[in-house]
C-alpha cells in the first residue's frame, strides 16, 4: 500500500458514520448489507448514507454489488489488511510484539 491509500483510506474512517458503517460491515462479513438495512440499523438517513457509502467505496475499504434492485455492500478486508500491514509494518523496530500476535491469530479473509 503506498502512503496515499493509506491516508484515503484513513480520512474515510475518520468521521462518525463512516466508522460506524464499516465496523458494521466487518462483523457482518461476507453477507454484507444492503444499504436499507445498513440505514435502519445505525439510524442514518438515507441520503446521508449514500455520501458515505460512496466515501468509503472511493477509499477502497467497502466493496458493492447490485442484487437486482439493491445495492450490496461488504467490508474489502483485502484493503483493510493492506492498511493494517502498512501501519504495522515496521512496529517496534523488528522485535517480536503485538504483530507477531496478530499474524499468529491470522488475516481476515
Amino acid at each position: 500500500m503506498e502512503a496515499k491509500q493509506a491516508i484515503d483510506a484513513l480520512g474515510s474512517l475518520a468521521q462518525e458514520h463512516r466508522l460506524a458503517i464499516f465496523r458494521l460491515l466487518v462483523k457482518t462479513g461476507k453477507e454484507g448489507m444492503a444499504a436499507g438495512a445498513i440505514a435502519e440499523k445505525l439510524d442514518v438517513l438515507p441520503s446521508s448514507l449514500s455520501f458515505h457509502l460512496a466515501h468509503l467505496t472511493r477509499a477502497g475499504l467497502l466493496t458493492q454489488e447490485r442484487q437486482s434492485r439493491t445495492l450490496i455492500y461488504r467490508a474489502n478486508y483485502a484493503s483493510m489488511n493492506e492498511l493494517v500491514a502498512y501501519l504495522l509494518e515496521n512496529c517496534c523496530a523488528g522485535d517480536a510484539c503485538a504483530v507477531d500476535l496478530l499474524a499468529t491469530q491470522g488475516a481476515c479473509k
